[in-house]
């Protein structure tokens, strides 16, 4: 049974994503919140499951609204919502202890599954980086040229076809480093990876 906090300070994408994220498996309760200073008040109330804040709102902003909230509640969880232009701001919220991100134009489904894979983790109560546990004991694995442009690719929000046509790529051999990149880092999904490797520094 899990609680999510939409954080978002327009109405309509904030009622959307509410309505979106109430439909999932495993998510009983979803509140709203117009801005970052509003979640920082609120967490300690009703300490959500989950935060999905979006990154660039008036006021301290969601990379600063996400710092604050850690520093205060290291157990706070807390996922980003973004576009692609707002990455840096995302940068900085993983480096302050957000789990990862969500693209605003991502579908239905990759929402869902980002969410579900998060509350997994929060109920596994694992806390390493961007809930995924490094592999190797917790050595930082080695990835190709190729890998590390394909990581690139997709924290600038390229989808698979796009990453191809920029390296001279096809699609499946992109999805065939994809995998590859995923397995070395512990990530489920292409939003884990990309936070970290954020945190890694291996894309900026």
């Amino acid at each position: 049974m899990a609680t999510v906090l939409v954080c978002d300070d327009s109405p309509l994408a904030r009622e959307t994503l509410r309505r979106c994220v109430a439909t999932i498996p495993g998510v009983t309760r979803v509140l709203a919140a117009a801005s970052g200073e509003e979640v920082i008040a609120r967490w300690p109330v009703e300490r959500p499951s989950l935060v999905l804040m979006d990154v660039r709102m008036p006021g301290i902003g969601g990379t600063e609204a996400t710092r604050r909230l850690i520093a205060l509640h290291p157990e706070a969880n807390v996922l980003m919502t973004t576009v692609a232009e707002d990455l840096d701001g995302v940068a900085r919220a993983i480096t302050s202890g957000a789990r990862g991100y969500v693209m605003k134009d991502a579908s239905r489904e990759e929402l869902a599954a980002t969410i579900v894979q998060s509350l997994s983790d929060v109920a596994g109560r694992r806390r390493a980086d961007v809930a995924v546990a490094l592999p190797g004991g917790g050595v930082q694995p080695v990835l190709t040229e190729r890998e590390l442009q394909v990581l690139t690719g997709m924290s600038r929000g390229r989808s698979n076809a796009e990453i191809g046509k920029e390296l001279y790529l096809s699609e499946d051999t992109v999805k065939t480093h994809a995998r590859r990149l995923f397995r070395k880092m512990g990530a489920a999904d292409r939003a884990q990876a990309v936070a970290v490797g954020f945190r890694w520094g291996l894309v900026h």
